[in-house]
């Protein structure tokens, strides 16, 4: 059964499958599927979660033996197979027919892949996933479906706006999913769950050659002093709310940390910065940090995200701008005085 992305919720209602096979080249839309059917299957009991990471030299043994292995904690699975690639190569495709011809009992399939070729749609092993499990194919969202998920979205937010508003937010972000829901949060910290007039949204959202807090992110993350902390002035200058600026920096932290704990786990660091939803553009600058910047540090990062939040809402005397100065000279691993 195949199924579009915005179908997946409603099915996974009724009834949960036992082979799922998302792909596409949209990363956000995949992540919230994956995300849905692990929510869905957990819901139905299949507590213990096995991942299984298909790169270069992978065993496709693993597979069946993970299928096999009996959990001392749960005796419902669900396995996720990642696939680094669209398809499975040779031995792997051979592995997901004999899989689909045995399928085990109490376990669920969760397979995740980058965009298929169309001559993939023809062979056995598609053809057997898709004659015993659903499949989810993402594409890219254009014109009017754009425009309808960032209507739907901003609803889910408690932002009402107007239809040229939504169509300002989609030439911002031209097609980039991850950069919506990043503008759509701005929105929701800079004004909460409200109605808003198309000059707040153009405010927040206008793509001009003022700095605005991605690029200050991506200075302290280059570790580039004199440019942060013009970027940061600036923003102050043109009156940008602290709450946007703090969000920016105390996301990134909390991202960076969870990285280098996954990374400490063994995980490969492509897989890490796929999941992670850091692309080919800022591969360089977050290994970097990576590298640089220690848990203490991180941690010293977030207490002091939270010291410029009191400070914005009045609960603690000072300045906030100065606690979000001191974060950004930490992002650089300079010890403030």
């Amino acid at each position: 059964m195949r199924l579009k992305p915005e179908q997946l919720t409603v099915a996974l209602q009724k009834s949960l499958a036992t082979v799922y096979f998302i792909s596409g080249d949209e990363p956000l839309q995949v992540i919230e599927a994956t995300d849905a059917i692990k929510h869905s299957a957990k819901k139905n009991g299949f507590i213990n979660r096995e991942i299984l990471n298909a790169e270069t030299g992978f065993d496709w043994k693993q597979l069946a033996q993970t299928a096999a292995e009996q959990s001392i904690f749960a005796d419902k699975k669900l396995i996720d197979l990642r696939l680094s690639g669209s398809g499975p190569g040779i031995e792997g495709a051979k592995a997901l027919i004999s899989y689909c011809e045995h399928l085990p009992d109490d376990t669920v399939l969760m397979i995740s892949a980058g965009k298929l070729a169309s001559a993939s749609l023809k062979t056995r092993w598609f053809q057997a996933l898709d004659k015993i499990g659903v499949i989810v194919q993402v594409w890219p969202l254009e014109g009017q479906a754009l425009l309808l998920w960032l209507q739907q979205r901003l609803q889910r937010r408690g932002l009402q706006v107007n239809r040229d508003s939504v169509k300002l937010i989609a030439s911002r972000i031209e097609g980039n999913l991850l950069a919506a829901v990043q503008e759509i949060e701005k929105l929701y910290v800079l004004h909460g769950a409200d109605t808003l007039s198309h000059q707040q949204v153009s405010d927040a959202v206008a793509d001009s050659s003022r700095y605005d807090v991605f690029s200050l992110v991506s200075a302290v993350l280059e570790a580039d002093i004199s440019r942060f902390l013009k970027i940061l002035a600036s923003l102050k200058a043109e009156g940008i709310a602290a709450p946007i600026v703090l969000w920016a920096l105390a996301r990134e932290a909390r991202a960076l940390s969870k990285i280098k704990w996954q990374l400490s786990q063994g995980q490969s660091r492509d897989l890490v910065f796929r999941n992670n939803q850091i692309w080919d553009n800022r591969q360089v600058i977050v290994s970097t940090a990576l590298n640089r910047l220690s848990y203490v540090d991180l941690n010293a990062i977030l207490v002091l995200g939270a010291s410029a939040d009191r400070k914005i809402k009045g609960q603690q005397t000072g300045d906030a701008w100065e606690a979000l100065h001191a974060m950004c000279v930490l992002f650089s691993a300079i010890k403030p005085v």
